[in-house]
């Protein structure tokens, strides 16, 4: 099997589009903030399918490339993974119903006794919840928000738009933003 590097071109595109998603993403955690009521629904939807479908041009730009250089069919399905993939158009299936019934600590939905995708969902939303409760022994998802956040402030200029998140997240973000110098743009 040849091993070569990602062609600049592509790496170059596939790397401003995962920024874009990232940046989506952290638009997600701002609308998720616990003082923002107005709009976070519509809000959370439109970035998070906006990071989603973001995403999925990335691996469909990859698999075109690996399709134009001869992978074959059946290897580029399997690393797509296509059996994962569902439509939103299809709305929320009986797994989606199943984590969220785990979040919020709701009876477990009928079905979800069988083994499958249902019944791990189901016990994957009551851990995160577990998790939630205690933040502070996650801190890869404080450091990742705290980064995410601090640097948003930064670009923004808008430090005190940190004051709306949970204090162990803003003071990082702080230190985070402070660490950080912003680029200057070139002049043509």
């Amino acid at each position: 099997m040849e091993h070569t590097p990602m062609p600049e071109p592509l790496r170059r595109a596939v790397n401003q589009m995962v920024y874009e998603a990232v940046e989506r993403c952290q638009e997600v955690m701002s609308y998720a903030a616990s003082d923002v009521a107005r709009d976070w629904k519509r809000m959370t939807l439109y970035r998070a399918t906006d990071a989603a479908d973001t995403m999925d041009s990335v691996a469909m730009l990859i698999a075109a490339y690996c399709e134009q250089t001869g992978m074959a069919p059946e290897t580029l399905n399997g690393y797509l993974q296509l059996r994962q993939q569902h439509s939103r158009a299809d709305g929320p299936h009986e797994k989606d119903r199943a984590h969220l019934a785990g979040l919020f600590g709701q009876a477990e939905p009928a079905g979800a006794g069988e083994p499958g995708a249902v019944r791990m969902l189901y016990g994957s939303g009551q851990r995160q919840a577990e998790e939630a409760q205690q933040p502070e022994d996650r801190p890869e998802v404080l450091f990742t928000m705290a980064c995410l956040h601090g640097l948003r402030a930064k670009l923004c200029d808008d430090l005190g738009s940190l004051d709306r998140f949970p204090p162990e997240v803003a003071a990082m973000a702080r230190r985070v933003a402070d660490a950080l110098e912003v680029p200057e743009t070139a002049t043509a």
